[in-house]
């Protein structure tokens, strides 16, 4: 069964008002609904904000017989790509908050049973793809502005790499989509809050490509 990964309720409710919801209850203080969309069964839990809800979310998914997974939610654009108001969907994910470099030698990013900072995700359909850079910090400034751009990022989260992390750990098909608020660094908090619906809208809107993509992909 296919198992929806949101952070925030305003973004699992682009999926729930186009669903027939069968359950909805609370398990370890996260909140999830068993439904119907699509012409297919899913499960959705709302992760909560940040790399750690985010990874104990999917463990309780993975562990609960997921098997697929999706993320869908919203992001700062970094690049021409990701512009404000699209849908991007990722194709690899990076910790850019996670560092071992001074003791390994390795890119920031690269945990230490690993060799590359990057964990790969499943892609299929017609999307504009990227690379999301994940930290648990929401930044307005452009203090980490070089380190994107060494590692090619175009979107950057709080949770989309922690997902990442734990389906390719437990070989499970995972992909991700994310819908542009803002561009990351200066000016990013106003601009959020301005076309945070927008971003909501065009997620609602391309569910249904999402959701095949999710399918058959």
């Amino acid at each position: 069964m296919l198992t929806v990964l949101a952070a925030m309720q305003n973004e699992a409710d682009t999926l729930l008002a186009q669903a027939n919801i069968h359950r909805e209850y609370a398990l370890f203080g996260k909140k999830i609904w068993e439904g119907q969309a699509f012409g297919e069964d899913f499960t959705l839990i709302l992760t909560g904000i940040g790399k750690t809800n985010a990874a104990a979310a999917c463990m309780l998914a993975l562990a609960r017989g997921a098997e697929r997974l999706l993320n869908i939610g919203v992001a700062g654009g970094l690049t021409p790509v990701a512009k404000i108001g699209s849908l991007l969907q990722i194709d690899r994910a990076v910790q850019f908050d996670f560092d071992l470099s001074e003791i390994n030698g390795t890119e920031i990013g690269t945990l230490d049973e690993y060799s590359t900072p990057y964990f790969p995700l499943r892609t299929g359909g017609s999307f504009v793809r990227g690379t999301l850079a994940t930290s648990d910090s929401f930044a307005s400034g452009n203090d980490d502005e070089a380190l994107l751009r060494r590692l090619g990022a175009d979107v950057r989260d709080m949770e989309g790499a922690a997902i990442a992390h734990i389906a390719y750990a437990a070989k499970t098909p995972c992909f991700m989509f994310k819908t542009i608020s803002d561009n990351a660094g200066e000016g990013s908090v106003r601009e959020y809050r301005e076309n945070l619906k927008i971003a909501l809208q065009t997620l609602q809107d391309d569910m249904r490509q999402i959701w095949e993509a999710a399918r058959n992909g």
